[in-house]
């Protein structure tokens, strides 16, 4: 079945790869600090959407970027009197290790911000010449508006675009921007911070045209999906597309912008600022099965917002061991019959909780098909990423 998934821009499901071939770029962590729950939700969800397009037999590229120079990463070396690399080569490896337990199929190109420079500086010279950035003192700006499409993706009106930038990094503020919400491009070089020679001058890449970059260098655009948290929808997704849209002249930088759910802990989303964390690495460390782990996520609808629990990855366990159990039966129930279910579930926008509902009751049914525990098995292994063998 063809995979329809809700785009934030149109508010509607829409199919996601119309052709044989199907790309995708997930916005990825900049590694400060070790991976999340939040940052796991996000990351199996869109391995639910390789999944199922590799199911539909689709040729799937799948892009990652690593924000590997930015102010909070220099900030964390500061603090722990560290150098910045080694933070980040640290981070990057432990993410990498927990994608792996969660059975997170990695990306075929995982590319860092300091790799993309040469890249940067190719597409922000093209915004140079189109006239679509200009400086403020040193540092060079994005001219949002020079893109008619602006503010298309996550439909904000004008009030809450510059109250969320200025909550996500942005700088409305400051003085000599032509409008408060142009973006930076490339950062001067600041003394004792690091920074590369280009034909921009010294400096470093903005956040936003980052994965503007690394998406049109290795996809090309436009893009199937571009992923990521309902955080970034505004103003990283918005900025980012309207500076790739700008800079090659073409009418769309995504067919669709999804985006997941925040998940929340003590009250409070998920943030490394709030220090309200649960992390991945640290629940492996305690035992926690990563199967259960990730079908605790699982459980929960992609887009939606939730709280993480004891309770929930409890229950998650005992699922698992359920699942498991019914996978060592000698015989059970068909299982053609619940492939087709789950992979409708699946189809329409990544229905997990009814795709999990459909095994759960094929789990407590009997038969006499020897072959079904194995097929049940490899159909929960390659559609839900849940190992059971």
């Amino acid at each position: 079945m063809p995979l329809r998934l809700f785009d934030t821009s149109t508010r509607t499901k829409i199919t996601s790869a119309p052709g044989p071939k199907a790309t995708m770029y997930v916005c990825g962590i900049t590694p400060y600090d070790a991976t999340h729950i939040g940052h796991a939700n996000t990351y199996v969800a869109f391995d639910l959407v390789n999944r199922v397009w590799r199911d539909s037999g689709r040729t799937v590229r799948y892009v990652q970027n690593v924000t590997d120079i930015d102010d909070p990463l220099l900030v964390r070396a500061v603090e722990t009197g560290q150098d910045w690399r080694a933070i980040a080569d640290r981070e990057i490896q432990l993410f990498r290790t927990d994608m792996s337990a969660l059975r997170v199929m990695p990306p075929d190109n995982y590319i860092g911000a300091v790799e993309a420079i040469p890249s940067v500086v190719t597409y922000v010279e093209r915004l140079v010449e189109s006239g679509d950035v200009y400086r403020v003192d040193d540092d060079l700006y994005f001219r949002v508006r020079s893109d008619p499409r602006f503010g298309s993706v996550a439909g904000l009106d004008e009030d809450r675009m510059r109250s969320i930038f200025a909550e996500r990094g942005g700088d409305p503020d400051r003085p000599g921007k032509d409008d408060p919400l142009d973006c930076l491009v490339w950062q001067a070089a600041r003394g004792g911070e690091p920074s590369w020679e280009s034909t921009l001058g010294p400096g470093r890449p903005g956040w936003h045209i980052e994965c503007a970059a690394i998406a049109l260098e290795y996809l090309g655009i436009p893009i199937d999906v571009q992923g990521g948290g309902s955080d970034l929808a505004f103003p990283h997704h918005e900025m980012g597309a309207a500076e790739a849209q700008r800079a090659c002249d073409l009418p769309a930088f995504a067919r669709l912008y999804v985006h997941s759910g925040m998940v929340s802990w003590q009250g409070h989303k998920m943030s490394k600022s709030r220090g309200n964390l649960v992390f991945v690495s640290a629940l492996r460390s305690d035992g926690v099965d990563p199967m259960a782990l990730r079908l605790a996520l699982l459980a929960h609808h992609y887009r939606t917002d939730w709280a993480w629990t004891a309770q929930g990855l409890e229950g998650a366990q005992a699922r698992v061991d359920a699942w498991r159990a019914a996978a060592r039966r000698p015989t059970a129930s068909p299982a053609e019959p619940l492939i087709a279910e789950v992979r409708a579930c699946l189809a329409d926008d990544l229905a997990t909780p009814a795709a999990i509902d459909a095994i759960d009751a094929w789990v407590h049914r009997e038969g006499d098909d020897p072959a079904a525990p194995a097929l049940m098995a490899d159909t929960v292994d390659a559609l839900l990423g849940v190992q059971l063998r």
